[in-house]
């Protein structure tokens, strides 16, 4: 569990850097130019997302709940939400009218839809540990950001293409997931 939690609390103070330190972010853009500030973040984030696989692999998960059957189809919803959430972050689209970080909002909609279908220790740190750095981020951003000014509205033809995109991109995670994760989706 070590591991795991490393992992995530690495991950969400590389990220919180640019919205809670932005002094950190230019003195450390200042040290290395933009692109090695892109690149050691970039290498720090492979490293917290290395650490989560390394400790979600060797950590034995204690049950904790089971919610019923029934709640699978609602998690599939979510999840397929999720990724055209993460897609619409992509892309122009309609969704950035109403959502102003789809990319974070998917990620707590696709946490939600794990802990909706897993029960287990290491799920719920995992999922819920990153759940909660998307909201906290969301909030940071918002603060950092001020007024929320929204994007043009794309054409459907646009719209559609980024909305293909996102389905193709679930459906490569679904194949691949047995291999991230060690099981299959459900």
């Amino acid at each position: 569990m070590t591991l795991l939690l490393l992992g995530i609390a690495l991950w969400a103070l590389v990220h919180f850097v640019p919205s809670l330190a932005p002094r950190i972010k230019v003195a450390w853009t200042e040290a290395l130019g933009a692109g090695g500030y892109r690149a050691s973040f970039s290498i720090i984030v492979v490293a917290a997302l290395g650490l989560m696989v390394l400790g979600w692999r060797s950590t034995t998960p204690e049950f904790l709940y089971a919610l019923p059957l029934g709640i699978r189809p609602v998690a599939l919803l979510f999840l397929v939400t999720a990724f055209v959430l993460f897609g619409a972050a992509k892309h122009p689209t309609r969704i950035k009218q109403f959502i102003r970080h789809p990319q974070l909002t998917g990620l707590v909609v696709w946490a939600i839809a794990h802990l909706l279908l897993n029960g287990d220790s290491r799920s719920v740190v995992l999922f819920g540990g990153l759940g909660i750095w998307a909201i906290l981020e969301i909030l940071f951003i918002n603060r950092r950001e001020g007024a929320w000014v929204k994007p043009e509205v794309p054409s459907w033809g646009v719209e559609l293409r980024g909305l293909a995109i996102s389905a193709v991109i679930f459906l490569v995670v679904v194949f691949i997931h047995p291999y991230i994760a060690g099981v299959p989706v459900r």
